[in-house]
């Protein structure tokens, strides 16, 4: 039976699926079995398709529509993207689409990556946080290393505890390497936030490389040795 992760961000750029990409590379270089899913995504290319959820879908060789089966045309809050177009969001349609997610005996794991930041509106009165927390998914914070990251993170992960989620540990998401401070900042995360570091991934537009994927999914499969 697969096993479910949850990856989410200290803000909508932080990241989460550069880092989601780079830990699925090291996952399947590593021979693990594993699956993405991005349930809910706005913004489309040209084709139609949300271009996070390419990127997932070729680390992991499952098809867009696999990876990411709720998707609105608009770049904006999913849940103003779904009311443009007289579409609704909630936590009963994200309990469907996983119930009709096909079954697959060989997957080991599934990576779930949100969108946005933790507390995403599906709706009026519902989170996407909500169903993370009745799912009770160990939680990966990508934290988006540049200035106001101490800030960001500090209330994710303060919210993260009250929520009572299990927590596996934070990615150091370096989105500006001319920041002031930086490993001085890099420091003070892993100092204040009291969390596994899975890693750091410096800036590289050009993506991170094989073997800094695979030292992600190493440690990854370390912590989440707590969670079996």
């Amino acid at each position: 039976m697969t096993k479910y992760f949850f990856v989410t961000g200290t803000d909508t750029d932080a990241g989460k699926t550069y880092c989601s990409a780079a830990l699925l590379r090291g996952l399947v270089q590593s021979g693990v079995r594993c699956k993405a899913l991005k349930p809910i995504a706005s913004g489309v290319d040209a084709a139609g398709h949300n271009t996070d959820a390419k990127a997932l879908a070729a680390v992991t060789g499952q098809t867009v529509s696999a990876v990411n089966p709720i998707c609105f045309t608009l770049p904006t809050a999913p849940h103003l993207a779904a009311q443009a177009q007289g579409k609704s969001l909630s936590l009963a349609e994200l309990d469907a689409v996983l119930a009709a997610t096909k079954p697959d005996p060989a997957c080991e794991l599934t990576l779930v990556e949100g969108a946005g930041g933790w507390l995403l509106p599906l709706n009026a009165e519902e989170y996407l946080a909500d169903w993370v927390i009745a799912k009770q998914w160990p939680v990966v914070l990508v934290v988006g290393v540049k200035l106001g990251c101490l800030n960001h993170s500090l209330l994710t992960v303060r919210e993260l505890r009250r929520a009572g989620v299990p927590l596996l540990g934070y990615i150091a998401n370096v989105l500006d390497p001319n920041m002031h401070y930086l490993a001085e900042t890099l420091q003070d995360l892993q100092g204040r936030l009291q969390l596994p570091c899975l890693t750091t991934l410096p800036f590289a537009p050009q993506g991170p490389t094989d073997a800094q994927c695979v030292a992600l999914a190493q440690t990854f499969l370390l912590n989440s040795r707590r969670f079996s």
